[in-house]
């Protein structure tokens, strides 16, 4: 916030009522509880979601007979970011809109800093026409400069033919934090760290060296690299890693933090031999964009109330399933920040630990000094925890002694890698775990998967009569059949004002491609399952039935599957069918 004189706060207050943003009451009342809380009070209405930023922006830019404008969803050509470097743009929290004649319209939060004007006007030698507008509209703009990957590593092209003659350690080893492969490294992490990959896959081919990122679970190409430049590239991730840069025979594992676009990322380095060099495997780690909130993950509904319901008990196993990246992991974490308080003691036991969390006693699975997930379990227990978490059950002595724990009172939360909910029942009997255990020491089972979050700016259209036999199909049942049920139905089911059942066509979402989301998606969410171990179901486990009949089991009892998560989410617009159907086509 821009300090303000009383003068001009009182003129922005009135202005917010002529706006319409508050009215009278509401102001005199936040003013009071801006004092008791002894903040500054457009700081609070701010924090407490009472005003919107650009309500207050629109009103500081009326009083100050600047003009305003919202650049929330506004597209920025990027030769117009480029006559105004990043760096400055961040400094002043000022972008660029584009040219007026011969002037440089500009959006800056603050336009009564004279100084900053004129320096800006200095740098880029344009004078300058000022709008004003939101931190969060200028900030959305800056996440628009998308680093120039082939210009960054230009530089290292130019000494691609010396490294590719520098096969001696001696040679590689001189690779310095200012060197043109620094420099190219550094560019290729800060435009994965811009675009939230998760992933960065460096791949030799005979010819060339394919850069590629994982974005929202899709792998794209972002450039190509001559051969010549692997050589010192790899050596230079291998020094960073603490890892033996003259091994190339066999696979080695590292890790390094990195500050990229502002933030502190951790990156796990997986570097394997392959037929035309050495492929390096980079996971971003990204500590500053997590949340552990289980309704922000996509939790709704009945799902919702049964992972409550099982993690509020005070013994017992609380499962999650789903193949790699599907997001297991991240549900533990916000299992744990639902029930962390100072009462309890929470230990971890992971491989490897992702995310650091406060109040939390996490392990460091280390294979090599014999620090396993059994090993460290039986440590664990003698810690007196009240929570464990084990990243993974991977064999049957750490399934054993999971249910041991939870057998003699605590509360227990791992992972299996199984289809379905269902499925991780049979797969602790394919341990050698007692069905009889299994049936007395599991309370919940959680299956899930990703899929891609539809951008805010998304446009309606009608589904196909395919579309629409599938909708009826999958989930007919479950939506309101009168409009007297929609409440109802929609209050149980965790989602907003459902459409009837059994309609000709369905108003589903469709993403506007554009470079902040690519193919019209931005982030991801879950779809989930999650199987409440009742009594009915702990005889099916006892009599050792199959995966298929505890799911029929499942949905009968009330069960919402995966896929009908996944189209009631599509129904609300929050992703799509084809997004559903990719990564849950053969779920029930």
């Amino acid at each position: 916030m821009v300090a303000l004189t009383d003068d001009k706060q009182t003129k922005i207050e009135n202005e917010l009522v002529r706006l319409k943003a508050l009215s009278l009451e509401q102001l005199n009342q936040y003013k009071i509880s801006a004092q008791d809380s002894k903040r500054p009070l457009f700081e609070f209405m701010l924090s407490e979601k009472k005003l919107a930023d650009e309500d207050l922006s629109r009103a500081t830019a009326n009083v100050s007979g600047t003009p305003y404008v919202n650049l929330q969803n506004v597209q920025i050509d990027s030769k117009v970011l480029a006559l105004l470097p990043r760096e400055v743009a961040e400094r002043f929290m000022a972008v660029p809109l584009g040219k007026i004649q011969h002037r440089l319209a500009i959006a800056m939060l603050d336009p009564s800093n004279v100084q900053a004007a004129d320096f800006i006007s200095n740098k880029i030698s344009l004078p300058l026409k000022i709008y004003t507008a939101s931190e969060a509209g200028i900030r959305a703009v800056i996440s628009q400069y998308h680093t120039d990957l082939q210009g960054g590593v230009s530089d290292a092209l130019n000494v691609a033919a010396a490294e590719e003659e520098a096969d001696s350690f001696d040679k590689k080893i001189v690779i310095t934090q200012d060197s043109p492969i620094s420099r190219a490294l550094n560019t290729i992490l800060d435009y994965a760290s811009q675009s939230r990959a998760s992933d960065i896959h460096i791949e030799p081919y005979e010819y060339i060296l394919k850069v590629r990122c994982r974005v929202d679970g899709v792998l794209r190409e972002i450039m190509k690299l001559p051969k010549g430049i692997e050589p010192a590239l790899i050596s230079r991730i291998k020094i960073l890693s603490n890892l033996k840069i003259d091994e190339h025979r066999i696979p080695q594992d590292g890790q390094f933090t990195v500050h990229a676009s502002g933030k502190e990322i951790d990156l796990r380095i997986a570097i394997s031999p392959v037929v035309w060099g050495e492929q390096v495997i980079i996971r971003l780690l990204d500590k500053s964009g997590s949340s552990f909130v289980l309704e922000e993950m996509g939790y709704a509904g009945r799902a919702l109330r049964m992972i409550r319901k099982g993690i509020r008990k005070p013994n017992g196993m609380v499962l999650t399933s789903g193949p790699t990246g599907s997001g297991k992991t991240t549900s533990l974490y916000a299992l744990i920040q639902e029930i962390k308080n100072d009462t309890i003691n929470i230990v971890t036991l992971e491989d490897p630990v992702e995310y650091k969390m406060d109040g939390v006693n996490q392990i460091q699975v280390n294979n090599d000094v014999g620090l396993t997930f059994s090993s460290g379990l039986r440590s664990i227990l003698r810690q007196d925890p009240d929570v464990v978490m084990v990243g993974e059950i991977r064999d049957k002595e750490t399934a054993d002694l999971a249910v041991q724990a939870a057998l003699t009172g605590h509360l227990v939360f791992s992972t299996l890698h199984t289809n379905s909910a269902a499925g991780v029942l049979p797969r602790l009997l394919d341990m050698g775990v007692e069905p009889f255990l299994i049936a007395s020491t599991v309370n919940t089972v959680i299956g899930q998967r990703l899929v891609r979050r539809l951008d805010d700016a998304r446009k309606p259209i009608q589904s196909t009569e395919i579309e629409t036999a599938n909708i009826n199909e999958t989930v007919g049942n479950l939506l309101p059949k009168e409009k007297t049920d929609i409440v109802r139905v929609s209050e149980d089911l965790g989602y907003k004002d459902l459409p009837l059942g059994g309609q000709k066509a369905y108003t589903l979402m469709q993403g506007v491609d554009s470079n902040s989301a690519p193919d019209g998606f931005r982030g991801r969410i879950g779809l989930y399952e999650v199987m409440d171990i009742s009594e009915a179901i702990q005889n099916l486990i006892v009599k050792r039935a199959t995966s298929a009949e505890i799911q029929r089991k499942g949905v009968a009892e009330g069960m919402v599957t995966m896929r009908q998560d996944g189209y009631l989410k599509a129904l609300q617009g929050l992703t799509t069918l084809e997004e559903v159907n990719r990564v849950a086509a053969n779920m029930a």
